[in-house]
């Protein structure tokens, strides 16, 4: 049961978090774009979101922690000796190819 109110929390968090981004991403492109552009027109919340939603699939993706994440794993993997590397190694092959030695 806990584990369910956790899901609905982070889910309700998710939820939040993109409408505020929305929101902020409307207030941004109403606040800059019309007036460095002259054809260009004030947009509504649900273009916002769309705007980005758009951006993440073209510059962000949707990977979870993105860059973050990648960071940290390569300071996790500079502290590895070379064989906890190989162990490591040979464990995500054996996933990935469902050969084991």
């Amino acid at each position: 049961m806990n584990c369910k109110l956790k899901m609905v929390k982070v889910a309700l968090l998710v939820v939040v978090g993109i409408g505020i981004l929305g929101w902020i991403v409307m207030v941004l492109w109403n606040w800059l774009i019309p007036s460095l552009f002259s054809g260009a027109h004030p947009i509504d919340y649900i273009h916002a979101l769309g705007l980005f939603v758009l951006s993440k699939i073209l510059f962000g993706g949707f990977r979870g922690r993105g860059g973050w994440h990648r960071h940290g794993f390569a300071r996790h993997w500079e502290h590895m000796t070379p064989e906890q590397r190989e162990k490591f190694q040979r464990g995500m092959f054996r996933g990935r190819h469902g050969t084991q030695e």
